[in-house]
C-alpha cells in the first residue's frame, strides 16, 4: 500500500488504541495528525503525539479520517465529517450517528468488505457488540444460513470509556478500603455509584443505553438493526439482553443461532476453524482476561441445542476496544 496522510480524531479510550493499532499493524502512514477539542501532547506507550485543536483547522492533504467517536449520538463526525471528505479525506466513524444511513456502509471487513466500494465518502463502524458477533458468526452464516440469533452480552465497563473503567476501580477501591479489617460475613460491599446510573462494581447492570422501544435498549436495538444491515439480511430473527459486567476489558456473548441448513458441531468447528480472524478454542473457555488486547475473535462452548438440531450456543469473546472499534476502522482503512 501507498503511505498515506492520516488523521485520528479523538484521544480517548478509542483513540489511544487507533494510535496503537495503527502503529501495531505496520498502516503505510506518511503523515499522522491527531485532533481533539484541545491542543496538547499526549504520551502512548512511551511515543509522544501532538495534538491539535480541531476547531478551525486545515484538513487538506488527509487521506483518511479516523473518527474514534462515541456510543451516543452527535458524536464529533457529525459537526467535522463533511468539513474531511469537501477536503478529500474519506471517513471511517466509529460513532453511531450514521451507521443505519442507506448510503453509508457499514463494515465488518470478515463479513462485507465488498460494501466499502459503495462508499460517498464516508463509512461507518458498527457498534461494539454487533461487531463480534458478526465476526464470529460470517463463516457459519455463509455456509448454513441463518433463522435466528439470540445474543446475551456480557460488556466490559471500557465500553463506556475511560470513565467506565475509572468508575469500576474508584468503586472496588472504596469497598477494599471500607472493609479491609472485616471477615466475609461481615461484608457491605454496596458504594455510592462512581460513574455509571448503578453501582457497577460486584454488580451487574442489565441495561446499557436508554429504554427505546418495546421495552428494548438502545444497544439492543443496534445489535438487532445492524447485524440486519451488515448481513444485507431482514429475515434473520435477531433479539439481545445487553449487561454491564465488572470486566475491564472485552465483551463476553452467550449466542444461541438457528440455522436454515441442518449441521453438525464437526461441520461447525470446521467452519470456525478456517473463519477470517476467528479462534476457535474448543471446550477450553475464551475469557476476557485472556483476550485483552489481542486482534482475534475468540469462539469456545460450542454446543448442540438437546431439542433443536438446527440450533446451537457459541460464547463469543473479543478486545472491545480493539476489534470492537480501533481495530475494526483501521482493518477498514486497510481495505481502501
Amino acid at each position: 500500500m501507498e503511505p498515506k496522510n492520516v488523521a485520528v480524531v479523538g484521544v480517548g479510550a478509542v483513540g489511544v488504541e487507533i494510535l496503537r493499532v495503527l502503529k501495531l499493524r505496520k498502516f503505510p502512514v506518511k503523515e499522522l495528525r491527531v485532533f481533539a477539542r484541545s491542543a496538547r501532547k499526549i504520551d502512548v506507550d512511551g511515543e509522544a503525539y501532538g495534538v491539535e485543536a480541531i476547531e478551525d483547522a486545515d484538513f487538506n492533504g488527509i487521506e483518511i479520517a479516523l473518527f474514534a467517536g462515541t456510543e451516543g449520538e452527535k458524536g464529533a463526525a457529525t459537526q467535522y465529517a463533511e468539513k474531511f471528505i469537501k477536503a478529500g479525506a474519506v471517513v471511517i466513524d466509529n460513532g453511531a450517528d450514521f451507521r443505519m444511513k442507506a448510503d453509508v456502509p457499514l463494515v465488518v471487513p470478515e463479513v462485507n468488505k465488498a460494501a466499502i466500494k459503495n462508499h460517498k465518502g464516508i463509512i461507518a463502524n458498527p457498534n461494539c457488540t454487533t461487531i463480534q458477533a458478526m465476526a464470529a458468526l460470517a463463516g457459519i452464516y455463509k455456509n448454513f444460513g441463518l433463522e435466528r440469533m439470540l445474543l446475551t452480552s456480557f460488556q466490559a465497563v471500557s465500553g463506556a470509556g475511560r470513565a467506565g473503567m475509572s468508575a469500576l476501580w474508584e468503586e472496588v477501591r472504596e469497598i477494599a478500603r471500607k472493609n479491609s479489617d472485616k471477615k466475609f460475613d461481615e461484608l457491605n460491599v454496596k458504594v455510592e455509584p462512581k460513574g455509571f446510573d448503578h453501582q457497577i462494581a460486584f454488580n451487574a447492570i442489565p441495561q446499557i443505553g436508554d429504554i427505546i422501544e418495546d421495552g428494548y435498549t438502545s444497544e439492543e436495538w443496534k445489535v438487532v438493526k445492524e447485524s440486519h444491515k451488515i448481513f444485507d439480511n431482514l429475515s434473520i430473527k435477531v433479539s439481545a439482553t445487553c449487561v454491564r459486567v465488572p470486566v475491564l476489558n472485552c465483551h463476553s456473548e452467550s449466542i444461541y443461532i438457528t440455522l436454515k441448513k441442518r449441521a453438525t458441531i464437526a461441520d461447525l468447528e470446521d467452519v470456525l476453524s478456517a473463519s477470517e480472524n476467528v479462534v476457535y478454542t474448543g471446550s477450553r473457555p475464551a475469557m476476557p482476561l485472556d483476550c485483552s488486547a489481542t486482534e482475534k475473535t475468540y469462539v469456545s462452548r460450542l454446543r448442540q441445542d438437546p431439542y433443536d438440531p438446527k440450533s446451537f450456543w457459541l460464547w463469543v469473546v473479543a478486545d472491545n476496544l480493539w476489534k470492537g472499534a480501533a481495530l475494526n476502522a483501521v482493518q477498514i482503512a486497510e481495505c481502501l
